[in-house]
């Protein structure tokens, strides 16, 4: 099949991108590519809807489309939504992992759901811009400014809640974001065509549709071709804090806290292909959109696999990694907050004394979650938050107490913010100012809290020696030399270089 990407400059290195060309595009959606469905949509003019570039229906002469970037600007010039390939029940465009400006913080700000919190001035004081600017740069990247995204946004979580809970109509409403049942239904109508109470009909005759228990909310999250979800299974295997997480076969659990309360998650990566399946409990069904967020960041599922194999593949030394495991993926995080406790506390430890050291602290300090959210035997226990740690008395050597107490008061403070909106350079800059923090630590947290791509982590005593078993440079400095040849993708060499050391025997070192 024919690969339509241009390669555009980007940070880091060159990444791969849809150039918003008619002629480029039409061939994708002629060859239906679901590889590019969430990277731009096409809207027909004659009929006024518009569809995910895989969308089945026989395509439309060249003459009657536009594309155009999101679903947002579709709907801001007036299209409505197929009801046939829903193209919001996509993955997200991986434009947006790989971007640090403006545009793309934005973007995942507003898929975590913070204009619903905090407004379009909220959003912009996290980025650093008025909001008259932030709008000025948001509708000319993107053709849509911040309240059209997150109208989308919220448009896209009432379809959920609307086809997949038994929520009642008006509840589904205030937990989508809308400020009144009247604005919710001339939403959804102008997205979708239809009323609320007819999307819930059409999802309930449809083949698969799925059914949670009482309480739960079950969710597809779907990802892009290939997908390796062993490797992360593994990883959050290996990692697990006692009564927080638990990984059995094909499925991950785990507590959570979301903005408006806490909740529990059930994910079966290896249920059904092309998507994981989530069974979601929730305090309050505002936080199905962020949690929503959260659990692709966690499992990378907005990546572009082939362009990253592709890259990789390149070098003849990862070639034979990228060919035995396709599709690979950085975990993430699902709490910024919690993973930076964690990553204080596996310096210079190994996987297991780290782990054991977390789940002492979880035990510690760590709330009980409400019964009502637990999943039969499962998780039982939330991470405890960084007020409450930021005045503990905390086990363990004194300097790391220290460490973690001022880590915890900043966040508490504010004077840190883990978000997925911070550019990854601020943040290492912030983080490495804070004692006990250095530049592995930092590097960590940019790779798992923002996604970045392009961290090769290359003082990681695993990396390296990973990257000494296939023969390339086991000194921090010449591996970093080496590297440079896998921009903008070094995170994900850095993966494989882990995967390349795991046979070996156990290490003392930064291996979080």
């Amino acid at each position: 099949m024919t690969d339509f990407r241009e390669i555009l400059p980007g940070r880091g290195g060159i990444v791969g991108a849809v150039l918003l060309d008619h002629d480029t595009c039409y061939r994708a959606v002629a060859a239906k590519d679901a590889r590019f469905d969430g990277q731009f949509v096409t809207a027909v003019r004659t009929t006024g809807i518009y569809c995910r570039p895989s969308c089945p229906v026989p395509p439309p002469r060249s003459r009657n489309v536009e594309f155009l970037r999101t679903a947002a600007a579709a709907q801001t010039a007036g299209y409505r939504a197929c009801r046939r390939c829903l193209p919001d029940a996509v993955p997200g465009s991986p434009e947006w992992n790989l971007r640090a400006d403006a545009a793309g913080r934005a973007m995942r700000l507003i898929a975590d759901g913070v204009v619903e919190r905090e407004g379009v001035p909220g959003l912009a004081s996290r980025l650093g811009y008025s909001s008259r600017q932030l709008g000025r740069i948001l509708s000319a990247e993107l053709g849509a400014g911040p309240l059209a995204l997150a109208r989308a946004q919220r448009a896209h979580t009432a379809r959920v809640l609307v086809e997949t809970t038994p929520l009642g109509l008006a509840d589904v409403a205030f937990a989508a974001g809308f400020g009144s049942v009247r604005q919710f239904n001339e939403t959804v109508h102008a997205v979708y065509g239809v009323p609320p109470s007819q999307l819930r009909a059409e999802a309930a005759r449809r083949p698969g549709a799925a059914h949670a228990a009482p309480g739960a909310i079950t969710l597809r999250l779907p990802y892009r071709a290939p997908f390796d979800p062993h490797g992360l299974l593994d990883h959050l295997a290996a990692r697990a804090i006692d009564r927080v997480e638990r990984v059995d076969g094909g499925t991950y659990r785990r507590t959570l806290l979301l903005p408006h309360g806490p909740a529990s998650v059930v994910l079966d990566l290896t249920a059904r292909p092309g998507a994981v399946l989530a069974t979601l409990r929730t305090t309050d069904p505002r936080d199905v959109g962020p949690a929503v967020s959260r659990l692709r960041r966690l499992l990378d599922l907005d990546a572009d696999p082939q362009a990253v194999d592709t890259a990789l593949a390149a070098d003849p030394v990862l070639a034979p990694l990228v060919a035995a495991t396709p599709g690979i993926r950085l975990a993430g995080t699902a709490d910024p907050a919690e993973t930076a406790v964690r990553t204080v506390l596996g310096q210079q430890v190994s996987v297991a004394a780290a782990r054991t050291a977390t789940s002492r602290l979880a035990a510690e300090h760590g709330a009980a979650l409400p019964t009502a959210l637990r999943d039969d035997d499962g998780p039982d226990l939330l991470f405890p938050e960084p007020g409450t740690l930021a005045g503990a008395e905390l086990a363990g050597p004194a300097r790391r107490a220290e460490s973690l107490r001022g880590l915890c008061a900043a966040l508490t403070a504010g004077d840190l913010v883990l978000d997925a909106g911070r550019d990854p350079a601020g943040l290492r800059a912030e983080l490495l100012a804070l004692p006990g923090i250095g530049p592995w630590s930092a590097g960590y947290l940019a790779m798992r809290v923002l996604g970045d791509p392009d961290e090769l982590l290359e003082s990681d005593l695993a990396v390296r020696r990973g990257a000494a078993a296939l023969g390339l440079p086991g000194d921090g400095d010449a591996l970093a030399g080496r590297g440079r040849a896998w921009a903008p993708w070094r995170s994900y060499a850095a993966t494989h270089l882990w995967r390349a050391a795991a046979s070996a025997a156990p290490v003392i070192g930064r291996t979080v």
